[in-house]
């Protein structure tokens, strides 16, 4: 029996870790170690399909493994970090931890922002999308709305933008309340909308079937030396430009 055949399925398991290191990190509100290990559950989740197409091994396990690992670093994590953004927003206090093992629950412990658990949305949006595409034999040339990575890099973006880039403007933008809710409601919408978003695998490298890919990549680079974390919703958006254009230029 193959060795090859479980090598995708391992590099999937690896992709869940990495995200489940992240809940961690992220419950913890340190987000900075959580977006490095959502950025190497992203890294894991890209490689996967790419040596189960390489070995020839794909399998209906894998795709419902792969799903079930995206849901945790590209679903859970970006809605925990979201519903804490939230809680920050209004000064929430923390929720108290369990003191031990043997001690009551007391409600009266827990303090939870109701609002906060808007964030939260983010998560169920992720799962019905990775549900959509796992049924859906259509999306395989394209995407149909904004995949859970693409989405998650954006929610990840913004403690890092506060993290590492000295900027009031946006450290005011992403502190408050309203736009955190607009930018979760948006990205709901886009997770299950139906734009069509061109994928980034490349079947061959001549630029007349890939020049919305090579141009994707070259501004992303220039937009990242630039403006750094604050590259990554330009370049989210970026993406979804250049999709709509691509669909217009090529009916």
């Amino acid at each position: 029996m193959s060795i090859n055949k479980y090598i995708p399925n391992f590099v999937t398991l690896l992709n869940l870790l990495s995200g489940s290191i992240a809940v961690v990190f992220a419950v913890h509100n340190n987000f900075v170690a959580a977006a490095l290990f959502v950025f190497l559950g992203i890294f894991f989740d890209f490689f996967d399909g790419l040596l189960a197409r390489k070995l020839n091994v794909q399998s209906e396990l894998g795709i419902q493994l792969d799903s079930l690992a995206d849901m945790v670093t590209s679903g859970l994590v970006p809605g925990i970090v979201m519903f804490k953004l939230m809680s920050m927003s209004v000064e929430a206090p923390e929720m108290m931890p369990i003191q031990s093992w043997n001690s009551n629950f007391n409600v009266s412990n827990m303090h939870i922002e109701p609002i906060a658990l808007v964030g939260l949305f983010i998560t169920l949006a992720s799962a019905y999308r990775l549900a959509k595409f796992n049924i859906d034999e259509d999306q395989q040339a394209y995407f149909k709305g904004l995949p859970t990575p693409a989405n998650t890099l954006l929610i990840m973006s913004l403690p890092l933008i506060i993290e590492f880039q000295n900027s009031d403007i946006f450290m005011s933008l992403i502190s408050n309340l309203w736009f955190l809710i607009v930018l979760t409601i948006v990205s709901c919408y886009l997770l299950n909308s139906d734009i069509k978003l061109f994928a980034l695998k490349f079947k061959n490298f001549d630029f007349s079937d890939n020049k919305f890919r090579y141009i994707l990549i070259v501004l992303s680079i220039l937009l990242m030396v630039l403006f750094h974390f604050i590259a990554i919703p330009l370049i989210i958006i970026l993406y979804i430009v250049l999709s709509i254009l691509k669909n217009a230029t090529t009916k």
